[in-house]
């Protein structure tokens, strides 16, 4: 009954696989060793376990996604400051840095991690899902 259960498992969504930085060939291994918010370093695997994709595509690949995290950073802050204005009505400077600043630092590991699976799953060309890597081994 297992190995039914096995053949007829439905191969996970894109959005799914990305959340859970799976792998973007497979969608079944995992990108990153531990998990997002760990006390140690946050390590990325040099390769998915499942399908043997190398994730760093060429030398300095994940250079680029310091571009994505600093959108990501932008979009936030904006939505922050326009929020707290909205909120508060406050027009002292202190009140901005601290909020703004609090929460860059609180979602640091959180842009880490999500500004590489961006990259790897919608701004990489000529790497997309292969249904047949994703089928489990026996």
């Amino acid at each position: 009954m297992k190995t039914l259960n096995l053949v007829m498992e439905k191969e996970p969504s894109q959005f799914k696989a990305a959340l859970h930085a799976k792998c973007p060939r497979c969608r079944r291994g995992d990108m990153f060793a531990g998990p997002m918010y760990s006390f140690g370093t946050q390590k990325m695997n040099e390769k998915c376990s499942h399908c043997g994709l190398v994730f760093e595509r060429e030398p300095g690949y994940f250079y680029v996604a310091m571009f994505v995290s600093y959108a990501m950073n932008v979009a936030e802050m904006v939505t922050l400051a326009v929020g707290t204005y909205i909120l508060t009505g406050s027009t002292s400077p202190w009140l901005y840095c601290a909020i703004l600043l609090g929460v860059s630092f609180l979602l640091s590991p959180f842009h880490f991690r999500y500004s590489r699976v961006i990259l790897l799953y919608w701004l990489t060309p000529g790497l997309h899902f292969d249904p047949e890597r994703a089928k489990l081994h026996e």
